[in-house]
């Protein structure tokens, strides 16, 4: 047989079937330090996704391997999860820098970041060696999308060691948009009903989105009197809740803010990213339907799939998602390190 006309004939061969040739394999390579989720078929087909849970209050280890799932299973995407470790294991009650002067963290497998198409980042505080950091600051220097949930914000302690044009970046307000200011509302106390701002409820990031809610509180991400930077796009305005029940009561005392907005960021490259931070996203909120689409239709815009998002693609859960509670009383609430198989 002539293997020359192989591929032809494979070719004219999955056109008269209708199927469709394997994807490409996932870009990371299996390991205990980490979770890998393939994609199979859908619009995220051949991109891959590294989602980064590094934080100690709101349950990233659990709603990041959730969200791999939904974004490999209903998506197409490759995902690989990351975590903050210590001796090994996931550990989220490792403290901070402010609690421990000495700490230095540990996120294994950053340096995938460089086989990546879009970073997910969900980070507090982390205090990274300089070879760590130096994968994320690849990173952003790289033109590739970002997209932060809630404390990204405030992601990295202290001095954030990056340069563009000779002056220093702060992530939070230069990169993302904002940091963390305080709490709009009563901290652990108050919940957030977010819709669309007007005139926005047309952009891509909101296909399908209906009702949004969750039992985390508005973040301040801007003084009072103030707005978001120049060149933010806010999508999403968050209204504090009384109670941590789906249908409270307006807060009469708190304005709704911000919650989620799109800008762009222009690392030392001069190439220019897609970023979307959204201050939603405990693991809480991610049981809510409209979170879900969200992040899910967000990670399409990152990746100029916006013409791929449709109102009635799957953001259902992959299998149970029983989120633990937010906070930082880690006996009461049952958050012991754990290796990263207990997460897949």
């Amino acid at each position: 047989m002539n293997t020359t006309c192989l591929p032809l004939a494979l070719c004219a061969l999955s056109l008269l079937t209708g199927c469709t040739s394997a994807p490409p394999p996932h870009p990371v390579p299996g390991d205990e330090r980490w979770l890998t989720y393939a994609g199979i078929d859908g619009p995220g087909r051949g991109k891959h996704i590294v989602l980064v849970a590094a934080e100690q209050e709101y349950r990233s280890e659990q709603s990041m391997p959730m969200l791999a799932k939904v974004l490999a299973t209903h998506h197409g995407f490759h995902c690989t999860v990351l975590f903050a470790q210590h001796d090994g294991l996931v550990d989220p009650t490792q403290p901070t820098h402010q609690e421990d002067k000495p700490v230095v963290h540990d996120i294994p497998g950053l340096e995938h970041l460089a086989k990546a198409d879009l970073l997910i980042l969900f980070s507090r505080f982390m205090t990274l060696p300089p070879a760590q950091l130096a994968h994320i600051i690849d990173y952003l220097d790289s033109g590739k999308p970002i997209f932060a949930l809630r404390t990204a914000n405030h992601g990295f302690l202290g001095a954030f060691p990056y340069e563009v044009n000779g002056k220093r970046v702060r992530f939070g307000e230069d990169v993302l948009g904002g940091t963390f200011l305080g709490h709009h509302g009563n901290w652990h106390a108050d919940s957030t009903r977010a819709t669309a701002v007007e005139g926005r409820q047309d952009h891509p990031i909101l296909r399908g989105v209906g009702d949004v809610w969750g039992p985390s509180d508005v973040y301040r991400t801007f003084p009072e009197g103030g707005s978001l930077p120049a060149g933010c796009e806010a999508l999403l305005l968050g209204q504090p809740l009384l109670g941590r029940q789906r249908g409270g009561a307006p807060n009469p005392e708190k304005e709704p803010l911000p919650v989620a907005w799109t800008k762009t960021w222009t690392g030392n490259r001069g190439l220019t990213a897609r970023v979307f931070h959204f201050t939603m996203g405990s693991g809480a909120d991610f049981e809510d339907e409209g979170v879900r689409r969200v992040a899910v239709n967000a990670a399409y815009w990152c990746l100029g799939l916006e013409d791929r998002i449709t109102p009635d693609r799957s953001v259902a859960c992959v299998g149970p998602y029983h989120p633990l509670d937010t906070g930082f009383d880690y006996q009461a609430l049952g958050v012991v390190p754990k290796p990263v198989s207990a997460y897949r």
